[in-house]
């Protein structure tokens, strides 16, 4: 079974930044928590969300600087 909670070091890992940009993200809102006694989580399906927003503004991006390349 996957697990369903990550700790912010293994977010840290799967989209290869640093431990510290984890909290950052966390700290203005980018990407949901959830504590746990003093441990802070994050659930896999924030991390998924995180990404696919991320995948959208690089396409709305994309799109404002190439706009015949885009497909609607």
């Amino acid at each position: 079974m996957d697990k369903l909670l990550l700790t912010p070091e293994e977010v840290a890992e799967v989209l290869s930044i640093g431990r510290t940009k984890v909290y950052a993200l966390i700290a203005n809102g980018d990407l949901v928590s959830v504590r746990i006694g003093n441990s802070r989580r994050v659930p896999r399906g924030a991390v998924n969300e995180y990404i696919a927003r991320l995948e959208e503004e690089a396409r709305l991006e994309l799109h404002e600087r190439v706009p015949h390349l885009v497909a609607r």
